[in-house]
């Protein structure tokens, strides 16, 4: 009976390993070391550490760069130009003061300076030029974003008053006065077309005068192209008395011009034409939103050949390791487990190369402008020259949420590139593995 008893009794359920114990961890981290003859599968794991980190980090960098570009072109632009444009639409603007005194008390709105813009001729006697001439009141001169606190030499203080020994002078960009090889105090002689009307025709009109001052906007275009004068003399000069070209509006939040746009036609007591800075610059800021998106996926490449590469090189571990496999599933190792080795072998290649390419972007985009700088000394070239690129340094501004969204996907990529080859491992039948041993 005891024997019977025995035999009938239920055997004692096998113990089954945890999820991701020690020895999974210990079994996937070997195998990723390098064996003296068995090599060649840790050599691909290096390759694909390489590739996720240099795809990681180039693409950090790359998207860092583009958002310094749009931020920068963005404060640039729309800094000098303002967010809306106020034109008459019935006739001349000759009431410009008041209105544009109506628009400033407006929510929203945190100024509105109106100008008069023509374009002309600039010279020295060393050189010539063409220019954009603004005409500007002394007051919202000195408010202008992107000249206040932008000048280099000379003031703007007593820009619109004048008298017998100190004439009415202009501010010019800096690669206008390095054009034109002049400084503050040098005569700079303005050219335009449209004069004095006479019996045979309009006639030229030229007229020297004085640099008052020389300022920087840090954008290559705009500091050799705009010449700002007093508004008065603008007016005289272009043959505008009394009426200006425009009122630009600055507001407080570029995004909400859609909501103040109604604010502003009502107030203006007159038919006006509002255009924003989204119109103005439509084509240049989409085409910089497509090569930014561009780039990110063709960056994204990068870190899908190195996913491929974790692929090839589990399934080429997987080969090697048959025999291997074999023996544990006869020790009693799961297929989850055998599959949870594998899986963890990827994956950690794939967090490694995340981390590391992440700290690597990271270190770059915080650090472009000085290695710029290094890498045109060391090369004696200009690798970010200001004609080309309008901007006077390299921008880069880190995203947190787009290194995050960088992160998160090469790690789901490196995640999905370990399944097949761990299920693989895992559906090794070790009858057939060990037959001919």
């Amino acid at each position: 009976m005891t024997a019977v008893a025995a035999e009938a009794a239920p055997a004692e359920p096998v113990a089954r390993t945890k999820p991701f114990a020690a020895f999974e961890w210990t079994l996937a981290l070997r195998y990723l070391r390098a064996r003296r003859a068995r090599g060649f599968v840790s050599v691909i794991a290096g390759f694909s550490f390489l590739g996720i980190m240099l795809g990681v980090a180039t693409l950090i960098v790359v998207m860092s760069v583009m958002n310094g570009f749009h931020k920068e072109l963005l404060d640039k632009i729309v800094g000098i130009n303002g967010h809306i444009f106020v034109q008459a639409a019935d006739g001349p603007m000759t009431d410009y003061a008041d209105l544009a005194d109506r628009i400033a008390k407006v929510k929203g709105v945190a100024m509105a300076l109106p100008m008069t813009e023509d374009a002309a001729g600039i010279s020295s006697p060393y050189s010539q030029t063409g220019a954009l001439v603004r005409g500007i009141r002394e007051q919202d001169l000195t408010r202008l974003p992107g000249v206040a606190g932008k000048i280099v030499t000379g003031t703007l203080k007593g820009f619109d008053t004048s008298d017998e020994d100190r004439p009415l002078g202009v501010a010019i960009g800096r690669r206008t006065a390095d054009r034109l090889s002049v400084r503050v105090g040098d005569n700079v002689s303005i050219l335009t077309a449209r004069g004095a009307q006479t019996p045979f025709g309009v006639a030229p009109r030229i007229k020297s005068y004085p640099v008052r001052a020389i300022f920087s906007m840090g954008m290559a275009e705009f500091d050799g192209l705009f010449v700002y004068m007093p508004l008065q003399e603008a007016q005289a000069f272009f043959n505008k008395e009394g009426q200006v070209s425009t009122i630009e509006v600055f507001v407080d939040n570029p995004d909400k011009v859609d909501e103040i746009r109604p604010r502003i036609e009502a107030v203006a007591g007159r038919p006006v034409i509002m255009t924003d800075w989204r119109q103005s610059n439509e084509t240049f800021f989409n085409a910089l939103k497509v090569e930014r998106n561009v780039m990110f996926i063709i960056l994204t490449l990068i870190v899908l050949v190195a996913a491929l590469n974790i692929i090839s090189g589990l399934i080429m571990l997987v080969r090697d390791k048959s025999h291997d496999i074999a023996i544990l599933r006869t020790m009693g190792a799961t297929k989850y487990s055998v599959m949870r080795v594998f899986l963890i072998t990827g994956t950690s290649i794939g967090v490694a190369g995340t981390i590391a390419g992440c700290v690597l972007g990271l270190l770059l985009a915080h650090n472009l402008e000085v290695i710029r700088e290094i890498l045109n000394r060391l090369l004696h070239a200009d690798l970010f020259p200001a004609e080309i690129y309008f901007l006077s340094r390299l921008p880069s501004v880190v995203d947190p949420r787009e290194v995050a969204v960088v992160v998160v996907m090469t790690l789901v990529l490196s995640v999905l590139a370990s399944l097949y080859p761990a299920w693989r491992a895992a559906s090794l039948d070790p009858v057939e593995a060990l037959r001919y041993e």
